[in-house]
C-alpha cells in the first residue's frame, strides 16, 4: 500500500471519528440539561462541567417540588358567603352600638288602630317621633279589616279587649273604612245594601260605640279621615264615609281630622305626587290610588302629630310639678284705712312683705305726665311765626333787593 492510500484511508476515519465524539458530546449535554435544568438555569455553560461527570443514576434525579395551593371554595352557598358579608358589614355597627347611649324608656303611649290604611298611618307616626324616645307608637291595626264585617275581625270587640288590658295608652289614633264598600248584616242578621239609610245608621252606631268606648275610659281619641282615591266611585264613597265620621265620631267624643284637601289637587282631584313634609314635590299615593308611599305615610302623619303632641305638653305639665304663681303687690290690695294682721295698737305695724314681682307696666299704653294726664303739644303762640319771619327793609344793593336798577 502506497503513502497516498494510508493517507486517505486515515483521513477517512479520522473524520468518522471526529464525528463520533461530536455526537457523543451533544448527547452528554442532551442529559447534562435534563439531569439538571435548575443549574443549566443558573450557569448557561453547565453542560461543558458536566460534561466529564458521570451521570446520575435514575433513583438519584431530584424532584420539582409540589407546590400545594388553597383551593379556591368555588362550590360554597351563596347563603353562606352572603352572611360572611353581612358579618364583616355588621362589625362596626355593633362597635357604635356598644358606645351608644343607653335609651330613654317609653312613658307616653300611642295605639294606632285600623286597615292597611291605619297601619301606614302607624308607620308615619313612628318616623315622626322618632326623635322622641320617651314616646312609643303601638301598631294595633288589623289588615283587610273593616267596620262592616265583624264575621271577620270585629273592631268592637277589639277595642273592648284593648281597654280592659293592663296596657297603658295616652291617646288612640284610628283610620278605618278602605274595605267597607260591602254590605253589613244587622244585629237581627238582615243584609244592609251599602250608603242606603238603613246601612249608615248601623255603620254609624258602630262608629259611636267605638268612640264612646274611648271616652268612658278618657283615653282621647283622633278619627282620622279618608283620602281623595284614584276611582271615582271610590272617592264618591270616601267621601260618604267621612260625613259619617265626622257626625258619629263626634258625638262619641272623639276628634274627627280631615285629610281630603291634603292630598288632592286645588280642584279637588286625586294626584299620586305632591309637596311632602319639607315642601319637595315627591311620590305620595302608591300605584293602586289607595294606599301611601314611605313619603306619604310620613305627611298623614304630619296632620295627626299636632294633636298628639298638645296632649303630650299637657301629660308632663301635669306630672311636673306646679310653678309658685307670680302675686301681685300685697300693698296694692289693702285698704288705707286697714292696719296690717298682727299689728296691736301703739306699735307701728310691721312692715309689708316684698312682693314677688312689682307694678305691670303697659309697654304699648299712652305715656302719662307726671300728674296723670296724657301728654299733649305745648301750645304756640299765633304771632310767633309772623315775629320770627320779620326783617328788616331792604337796602339797596343788598341780596334781597329785588327792586328794578334805575339808569
Amino acid at each position: 500500500m502506497t503513502s497516498t492510500s494510508l493517507a486517505c484511508s486515515s483521513g477517512r476515519y479520522g473524520g468518522r471519528l471526529a464525528s463520533l465524539a461530536l455526537a457523543l458530546c451533544l448527547a452528554a449535554a442532551t442529559l447534562a440539561s435534563v439531569a439538571a435544568p435548575a443549574a443549566a438555569q443558573e450557569n448557561p455553560f453547565s453542560w461543558f462541567t458536566n460534561l466529564f461527570q458521570p451521570a446520575p443514576q435514575p433513583g438519584q434525579l431530584k424532584r420539582r417540588p409540589e407546590i400545594h395551593r388553597p383551593a379556591r371554595d368555588y362550590g360554597a352557598p351563596r347563603a353562606k358567603r352572603a352572611a360572611r358579608s353581612e358579618e364583616k358589614r355588621s362589625r362596626p355597627v355593633e362597635a357604635a352600638e356598644k358606645h351608644k347611649e343607653p335609651t330613654v324608656p317609653p312613658s307616653y303611649f300611642v295605639a294606632v288602630l285600623g286597615d292597611s290604611l291605619g297601619q301606614m298611618l302607624g308607620q308615619g307616626l313612628t318616623e315622626a317621633f322618632a326623635d322622641r324616645p320617651d314616646v312609643a307608637i303601638l301598631h294595633k291595626g288589623k289588615d283587610s279589616s273593616g267596620l262592616v264585617r265583624d264575621d271577620f275581625y270585629d273592631w268592637t270587640k277589639a277595642v273592648e279587649e284593648l281597654l280592659a288590658s293592663d296596657e297603658k295608652i295616652n291617646v288612640a289614633v284610628i283610620m278605618i273604612g278602605s274595605n267597607d264598600r260591602q254590605s253589613l248584616r244587622d244585629a237581627q242578621g238582615g243584609v244592609l245594601e251599602p250608603r242606603t239609610p238603613q246601612w249608615n245608621e248601623a255603620y254609624g252606631h258602630r262608629i259611636e260605640t267605638i268612640a264612646a268606648m274611648f271616652r268612658d275610659k278618657k283615653i282621647p281619641l283622633i278619627w282620622a279621615g279618608l283620602p281623595v282615591m284614584k276611582s271615582e266611585r271610590l272617592s264618591t264613597d270616601a267621601s260618604a264615609f267621612n260625613d259619617l265620621y265626622r257626625e258619629y265620631a263626634g258625638k262619641g267624643g272623639a276628634k274627627y281630622v280631615d285629610l281630603w284637601e291634603a292630598f288632592a289637587t286645588e280642584g279637588g282631584a286625586f294626584s299620586p305626587t305632591g309637596p311632602d313634609v319639607n315642601g319637595e314635590i315627591v311620590k305620595l299615593r302608591a300605584a293602586d290610588g289607595v294606599h301611601f308611599t314611605k313619603a306619604g305615610a310620613r305627611k298623614l302623619a304630619h296632620f295627626i302629630e299636632p294633636d298628639i303632641r298638645h296632649n303630650l305638653d299637657e301629660t308632663i305639665q301635669q306630672q311636673s310639678p306646679e310653678s309658685p304663681a307670680i302675686s301681685a303687690p300685697a300693698e296694692a290690695n289693702l285698704p288705707a284705712e286697714e292696719t296690717q294682721p298682727g299689728a296691736s295698737e301703739g306699735e307701728p305695724p310691721p312692715p309689708a312683705p316684698k312682693p314677688i314681682a312689682g307694678p305691670v307696666l303697659p309697654l304699648t299704653g299712652p305715656v302719662r305726665a307726671p300728674g296723670g294726664e296724657l301728654a299733649s303739644r305745648t301750645p304756640v303762640a299765633k304771632g310767633l311765626p309772623r315775629q320770627s319771619l320779620r326783617q328788616s327793609e331792604p337796602q339797596p344793593g343788598r341780596a334781597d333787593d329785588f327792586s328794578w336798577p334805575r339808569n
